[in-house]
């Protein structure tokens, strides 16, 4: 009787070893961004550049820098407070100054006179603001443009 119960404890064990087994595998595989890995935002643009009263914002273009020797897998999303203006997706990152293009958030539309956006990474599964060269804002004047000579 003693060694069918340490079977089945046994047979259940290994069962639920494979299960998380190959979660940790898999994440391991993929290379992800670890919260030590140094990113920095140098530039935040959106196309197109200007936008016109009712027209939708098309996309975000990051240039975000990783400072290290491997590349890494991670999440970005582009935020202005706490709405997603930029969807997230998946990017690997290589040493150095990686240009991203992040798809805009649908329905997202410009409002009030001034928007700041930040950007963020999933790193070992925490969302983490960027710290970046300077603020990145878009200004109401004839039209919304995040370029200053406009």
């Amino acid at each position: 009787m003693i060694w069918l119960k340490a079977a089945l404890l046994a047979g259940l064990l290994s069962g639920s070893l494979v299960t998380v087994v190959p979660d940790v595998m898999a994440a391991e595989g993929r290379n992800v961004c670890r919260r030590g890995e140094r990113l920095r935002i140098q530039d935040l643009d959106m196309s197109p550049d200007p936008v016109f009263e009712g027209q939708r914002v098309r996309g975000w273009k990051v240039r975000i820098r990783l400072d290290g020797q491997r590349q890494c897998e991670t999440e970005i999303v582009v935020r202005e407070g706490k709405e997603v203006v930029g969807r997230e997706r998946s990017y690997n990152l290589k040493p150095g100054v990686n240009v991203v293009e992040v798809p805009a958030a649908d329905g997202f539309r410009f409002r009030g006179r001034e928007q700041c956006f930040d950007v963020e990474v999933d790193l070992e599964k925490s969302r983490q603001r960027v710290d970046a060269d300077r603020r990145f804002c878009a200004q109401q004047k004839t039209v919304w443009s995040m370029s200053k000579g406009r």
